[in-house]
């Protein structure tokens, strides 16, 4: 089994469903509003918890009952809890997310206590990192907490995976040299590079870019279209598993989770980790919710028997 360390954000998701995403100056209806918890941290934890790893969140919550229904949230998915951190006097991250009938969304984040979580509160984790298989982290909570749970990974030779979402022009060097594998969708990954998915040969190029980055490893998920992987021995797009997508949020966050938990040390069975990854995302798409979406190891086991 392997043991996965996941640093990020946490989020009570808002959904408006809707039609069609508004115009701008126009006022829509919104059909139905729901709640679940969210966070690409949270997500991601909870898929690779799901996925069967034993897995522990490093986070801060608000001393609200949004943050109590986090915690509740996380622990009955198996997610360990012990360096979730309630922080008083700040409310807990909270996404708003407009989801249309094609199961396409766009999100405002309000990262709360998200953004309260400190390089101290890393090296307070120093021993569960250094005693881990595996450590993923997003830029949903700050960049300087990232660098310094992967310093510390890198010590103790941690797989570090990198989500660079939401994107940034400019990544830091010195996480880009600490970052073993790093996964981005193509939007990201064009915002990074600024070179333009649109086909095979500029996907290539990006993951050509990000190698010059200095990361070695790469994956870039491509929606619909599956997910191009790029390492000293593999370069090919990944197939994703066709469905009717009911919604999308979360879908990338199951792919990452899913990935870490089958990922080798040597990356060696990378294909394969990556395929029964994107089996995980599509069951998840074909859910509503973010966290309620993401399929377990049995589920997503059970169809790749099948097929």
């Amino acid at each position: 089994m392997q043991k996965i360390v996941v640093v990020g954000s946490s989020n009570v998701d808002t959904t408006l469903h809707v039609v069609d995403f508004p115009k701008p100056g126009e006022t829509i209806n919104a059909l139905d509003i729901t709640e679940a918890g969210g966070g690409k941290g949270a997500n991601q934890a909870i898929a690779a918890a799901k996925a069967g790893s034993e897995t522990y969140f490093i986070n801060r919550v608000g001393e609200d009952s949004s943050g109590r229904f986090i915690l509740k949230q996380l622990k009955c998915y198996g997610v360990d809890t012990t360096y979730v951190q309630t922080t008083s006097g700040t409310n807990t991250g909270h996404a708003y997310i407009n989801l249309n009938e094609a199961g396409q969304n766009n999100i405002i984040i309000d990262h709360g206590a998200n953004y309260e979580l400190s390089v101290e509160d890393i090296d307070a984790a120093e021993e569960l990192i250094k005693d881990s298989d595996a450590i993923i982290t997003q830029f949903e909570t700050p960049i300087e907490v990232a660098i310094e749970a992967f310093k510390i990974a890198k010590k103790n030779n941690v797989i570090t995976i990198l989500n660079p979402a939401p994107a940034i022009k400019e990544l830091p060097k010195e996480l880009l040299k600490l970052t073993d594998l790093i996964a981005p969708n193509e939007t990201e990954s064009s915002l990074i590079t600024g070179i333009e998915v649109k086909d095979l040969e500029s996907i290539k190029a990006n993951s050509d870019k990000l190698h010059e980055l200095g990361v070695k490893n790469v994956v870039i998920t491509y929606g619909d279209k599956g997910s191009y992987i790029s390492t000293a021995n593999v370069e090919k797009l990944i197939p994703a598993f066709k469905v009717e997508a009911a919604d999308t949020t979360g879908a990338g966050d199951t792919f990452i989770g899913f990935l870490t938990s089958q990922l080798q040390a040597d990356f060696s069975n990378i294909e394969q980790a990556a395929t029964f990854a994107a089996r995980a995302s599509s069951i998840a798409v074909s859910r509503l919710g973010a966290q309620p979406s993401i399929p377990t190891y049995n589920e997503v086991n059970e169809l790749m028997g099948r097929e």
